[in-house]
């Protein structure tokens, strides 16, 4: 299936990341490497999210799923992934609740390590992306990367279709997620992400994410070993109450 034709900005990264044409190199790209916690507020608060708008065959699902989430939350018996200790996956473990991230930073791979459930995902850079049906589908696809001056620009397909998109959305093999990593601050790091999937979304819809730099932070192991530590919908962790998984 075609995309390029509707999908704009995110299909022109795309295209860049892969041709390596018009992405400007920089010789000394910035240091994003270090743990990174999560900001919410403040000064550097990032911008508000666009609007959702799904084609009309999935709107009344992803209305229905959402309040099927809320009422399991209620119950204190959360739907997947946490409660069967499934990994987040890309692009919802950029940001799970009050657990940080790591960047590891190299020359030919950035890698991005998630406190939470220690997810792992793998950044080729200067690499062209493969096409997404040549992916195996996973939890964190496929991401090649490439440095725009001082901003990492990631581009990430072949995200598996049982993965909760942002927000619990749903989404088809043809989701293509696309970052722009550049620090605002000496230590703050904004990772704005466009989401495009012509199947379920009416449009591709960006949202920001935030983080403040801790230095001296060292990463501990988060394993989901007893199902009963989960994250809601607010970015709160909490304990199931029920004796066995939904």
């Amino acid at each position: 299936m075609t995309i390029w034709p509707r999908i704009g900005a995110a299909g022109l990264l795309a295209a860049l990341l892969a041709s390596g044409a018009g992405a400007a190199q920089s010789s000394d790209p910035p240091d994003l490497s270090g743990v990174w916690g999560i900001l919410r507020g403040g000064e550097f608060a990032p911008p508000s999210a666009g609007e959702l708008v799904f084609r009309p065959e999935y709107a009344a699902r992803y209305e229905a799923e959402q309040a099927r989430a809320a009422e399991a939350i209620a119950r204190g018996e959360p739907l997947p992934p946490a409660s069967f200790c499934l990994p987040y996956g890309v692009p919802t473990m950029m940001a799970v609740a009050i657990y940080p991230i790591e960047i590891i930073q190299t020359p030919r791979q950035v890698t991005i390590i998630a406190e939470a459930f220690s997810e792992v995902r793998r950044v080729y850079m200067d690499e062209p992306q493969l096409p997404i049906e040549a992916v195996p589908p996973g939890y964190y696809g496929h991401s090649v990367g490439r440095w725009d001056g001082e901003t990492l620009l990631i581009d990430t397909v072949g995200i598996k279709e049982t993965v909760r998109g942002y927000n619990g959305m749903p989404h088809s093999p043809e989701m293509r997620v696309t970052e722009r990593l550049r620090l605002v601050a000496p230590d703050i790091l904004y990772d704005e992400i466009t989401i495009d999937d012509p199947v379920v979304l009416e449009r591709p819809v960006t949202y920001t994410l935030a983080y403040r730099r801790l230095p001296g932070y060292k990463m501990v192991e988060f394993v989901c070993d007893n199902n009963r530590e989960y994250v809601d919908e607010d970015g709160v962790v909490r304990m199931r109450l029920g004796s066995s998984p939904q």
